[in-house]
């Protein structure tokens, strides 16, 4: 068994509470006896949405920001799937940095499949990475490429990733449906799909989103043969804590498929 936090917590009003925030969720992963941590996309500083007041791209602050999540991994004993942002070659780019035990980074998987919408601020990356953190391998796909694109989950699962985290970021739209029972049929696609992707491939699927009122979709953990394992209430801030059985996690039919 592994034990995975997901944290659930509230959009950061600043980019600095978005560095104290993953302090506490780390701390807080750490008294959980969790093992890894993986944060919603672009944490820090925040996604870039209308409405949310970002600052402008700062890769100094992104250093320090790095540093000090790092040096909280480091002191809880816990690995970190960050959801941030980076700059490359002048472009900026939707990632996940993933940083080891003892404070190391381990990599970062960009997001390779951006949604239209963010075209106009965000380039898309490209390649696609495996992590371990003993016993674990994971891989990470970001939002919408893990609940529109298939392959970006079973390229990990072919590769031995026993689950793959999918950080991603979703509020309400104004009249939009409520849910408070995970993958209502009268909801939108997104938490069935997050369903198929665990039944597809064998493995565990982890989805984690911040808290906020009326969100679509909530933070969850799906088994390897697509039956929910666990979520979060919707709008309730906190991390959600699960243990995974890795031998559960065969990989058996992304293994099957011949085209990824």
């Amino acid at each position: 068994m592994f034990r995975i936090a997901l944290a659930n917590i509230q959009f950061p009003a600043t980019p600095e509470e978005s560095i104290a925030l993953a302090e506490q969720a780390i701390a807080q992963a750490s008294l959980d006896r969790a093992g890894l941590i993986c944060f919603p996309e672009c944490f820090i500083p925040g996604y870039r949405l209308m409405g949310k007041l970002v600052p402008p791209p700062d890769p100094v602050f992104l250093e320090r920001a790095w540093s000090a999540v790092a040096a909280a991994a480091a002191k809880a004993d816990l690995a970190v799937v960050l959801g941030t942002e980076r700059i490359v070659d002048g472009a900026l780019l939707i990632t996940a940095l993933v940083i080891n035990r003892d404070g190391t980074v381990a990599g970062f998987q960009d997001k390779v499949q951006l949604d239209p919408s963010e075209e106009g601020t965000y380039s898309p990356g490209s390649g696609r990475r495996i992590f371990q953190t003993v016993p674990l391998t994971f891989g990470v796909a970001i939002c919408h490429e893990g609940w529109r694109y298939p392959e970006t989950v079973r390229w990990a699962a072919r590769r031995g990733a026993q689950i793959v985290f999918h950080p991603h970021f979703h509020e309400a739209e104004p009249g939009s449906y409520r849910p408070s029972s995970f993958a209502d049929p009268a909801n939108s696609f997104h938490e069935k799909a997050a369903l198929c992707r665990a039944a597809e491939n064998t493995c565990y699927f982890a989805s984690v989103n911040c808290a906020s009122a009326g969100s679509p979709t909530t933070s969850a953990v799906v088994r390897p043969d697509g039956t929910l394992l666990s979520y979060q209430p919707y709008g309730k801030q906190g991390l959600l804590i699960a243990d995974i059985d890795l031998t559960a996690a065969t990989g058996l039919l992304a293994a099957r498929c011949k085209s990824v």
